[in-house]
């Protein structure tokens, strides 16, 4: 998998993709990560990428030709599967998306900034909007990593563990169960006599009606019907 970020701030995802799971997978060579400075594409004095908005009002907007230039430049390379727009108002992140965007080949991200992007942008380039919850960041850079992490973690290979991320909470719309380690008594508290046991099938009973309770007490939205 590619995935080429374009952003205002470069120097803010740098961090994520130099550690743990994300670093070994570029390591691997399982994923590609490109960061693209938006400000490479202007023409204008001062690496001017952003204009007040038409009309009136507060923010500064992201204007529409260096954004077209980078993803055009991109495009003309290799074909994408999504131009992805990181933005409050876009559909909300869940582990089912996460698994359809981790079988794609290749990616753009748009990080948003300031006020967001001329509209002609979404209009023209982006094929899927994406937000990591209803409330507001200072750019698209932190939710761009989210995203990443999201998606990388299940390209087969990524995870010790092959079976890792199928067992994570949402894969099945549960709350993942109780978990436990050493010492088997702390303070007083046990684990579970059925996680010591050895009987795989109990102890898969076991998490299955912890994971279905711990769901219906903390996010029964997760169990409605669509």
């Amino acid at each position: 998998m590619r995935i080429d970020i374009i952003t205002v701030v470069p120097d803010l995802l740098k961090s994520p993709f130099e550690a743990s799971i994300l670093k070994r997978a570029i390591e691997k060579k399982l994923v590609e990560i490109h960061i693209h400075n938006l400000r490479d594409y202007t023409t204008l004095s001062y690496k001017q990428i952003d204009d007040y908005q038409y009309g009136g009002g507060a923010g500064m907007v992201m204007m529409v030709e260096p954004i077209d230039k980078c993803i055009s430049k991109l495009k003309s390379e290799r074909d994408y599967d999504e131009v992805i727009y990181l933005t409050p108002d876009g559909e909300v992140l869940n582990q089912a998306m996460a698994n359809t965007l981790s079988l794609k080949g290749n990616l753009i991200m748009l990080c948003g900034h300031y006020k967001g992007v001329d509209q002609r942008v979404r209009d023209l380039f982006i094929t899927r909007e994406i937000s990591i919850g209803d409330y507001v960041l200072s750019g698209g850079e932190l939710a761009a990593a989210v995203l990443c992490d999201s998606i990388i973690r299940l390209i087969p290979g990524v995870l010790g563990n092959e079976t890792s991320a199928l067992t994570d909470a949402f894969q099945d719309n549960l709350l993942s169960p109780p978990i436990y380690t050493r010492p088997s008594t702390y303070k007083g508290l046990e684990v579970p006599k059925v996680l010591l046991s050895g009987h795989q099938r109990k102890v898969d009973e076991w998490r299955d009606e912890k994971a279905l309770e711990r769901t219906k007490e903390l996010r029964p939205d997760l169990l409605k019907e669509d």
